[in-house]
């Protein structure tokens, strides 16, 4: 019996690691292709990684800001054009499932820009909606 549980707890052990890793896969997929929509300009398609919702929260420095519209316009005025946006990568640090509809990516970002580089922080709240996943909740510092 008790090699029963135990083998049981194995395969329960496997098949979550699994699936954490199959899902943290897709989840890193997401933020580079966020990474390939920027270096284009292209900020309506970096956009289209976040939950297009009035519920969705933004934390930036200017505090806290709701919804998709709203994060988009915001992008769209702290980067006007493709020299102040420049190039973006992301330093992964922590990808960790949470449950099966929710996950939680710890990172870095850096814009290496002709005018200036900037980098920061950030903490994002992903959600799985409609088999996709999607930023709920993005703090970027």
């Amino acid at each position: 019996m008790k090699k029963i549980v135990l083998l049981l707890c194995f395969t329960c052990s496997l098949m979550f690691s699994f699936a954490q890793s199959k899902e943290e896969t897709l989840i890193k997929s997401l933020l580079t292709a966020q990474i390939g929509s920027w270096n284009k300009g292209d900020i309506e398609g970096f956009m289209q990684t976040y939950w297009k919702s009035d519920s969705l929260s933004f934390i930036g420095k200017s505090g806290l800001k709701r919804g998709w519209q709203t994060t988009l316009d915001n992008y769209k005025k702290g980067y006007p054009d493709t020299t102040a946006m420049g190039k973006l990568s992301f330093d992964i640090l922590e990808v960790k499932l949470l449950s099966a509809e929710y996950a939680y990516v710890i990172g870095k970002w850096h814009l290496k820009r002709s005018i200036g580089n900037l980098d920061g922080a950030y903490t994002l709240l992903l959600r799985k909606i409609k088999g996709e996943w999607k930023i709920v909740s993005d703090h970027s510092s």
